[in-house]
């Protein structure tokens, strides 16, 4: 094991870690943003508001997302109308491509988390919620989403561990992230084994911080009460 290699690439393969950071950072929330009025649709008990969510989630959850990535940063390409838009200029970027991308398939995830959460809320309270005259908008924003979310929180950290890994696939659109940059390091230093347990130990770290936060979040809310464990 090289040590000396691997603490003089430390700075570029932190620099890696943080565009990885970022990535998934905006991805998980612009995602849970997106999910949650696709969740709520997906629970409803009218079939032709259950449709066009359940054509997105089947679509996002039953490709594998570096197929999507593909999709969205060679494919769009391929259409006038997007190369003369207002938003070419983002779309022809890999940055915001793989945001996309990763948005709208992690958005998938998530609604079905919601959905379940929701159908997990117990019947009682959002009985209890009508028999003190709140209207379903009501009850819906102050009884029945903020239970589904301490209920799904668990769910959703999963979540958020699995878009960390997926964010690997990004380097495939020459996106520099953690992944990326090892693999630019390897072209240079013929030495895969140094640089990828490097990698392997910073996602590891990443991966620890969040588990750890969310275990914290989880305490605070008292997610274990709400779910009667």
């Amino acid at each position: 094991m090289n040590w000396e290699v691997i603490i003089k690439y430390l700075p570029r393969l932190l620099d890696g870690a943080w565009l990885t950071l970022e990535l998934v950072a905006i991805a998980v929330i612009a995602g849970l943003f997106l999910a949650i009025p696709l969740g709520v649709a997906r629970a409803s008990r009218h079939w032709y508001v259950r449709a066009l969510p359940y054509g997105y989630i089947f679509f996002f959850r039953g490709t594998p997302l570096l197929v999507q990535l593909f999709l969205v940063y060679y494919g769009m390409a391929q259409f006038e109308v997007i190369r003369q838009g207002p938003l070419w200029p983002y779309l022809r970027d890999p940055y915001w491509c793989t945001i996309l991308t990763m948005t709208l398939h992690t958005a998938a995830y998530i609604a079905e988390i919601i959905r379940g959460a929701i159908q997990a809320v117990p019947p009682g309270e959002i009985e209890a919620a009508r028999a003190l005259g709140m209207s379903r908008p009501q009850a819906l924003f102050y009884i029945i989403l903020p239970r589904a979310a301490r209920i799904g929180l668990p769910a959703y950290s999963n979540e958020v561990i699995l878009m960390l890994k997926a964010s690997a696939l990004a380097s495939t659109v020459t996106l520099l992230e953690l992944t990326g940059m090892a693999r630019t390091i390897i072209a240079r230093t013929y030495l895969p084994v140094e640089i990828f347990f490097a990698a392997g130990l910073f996602y590891l770290l990443i991966a620890f911080i969040l588990v750890r936060g969310f275990k914290l979040l989880e305490r605070r809310l008292r997610v274990d009460v709400t779910q009667g464990r």
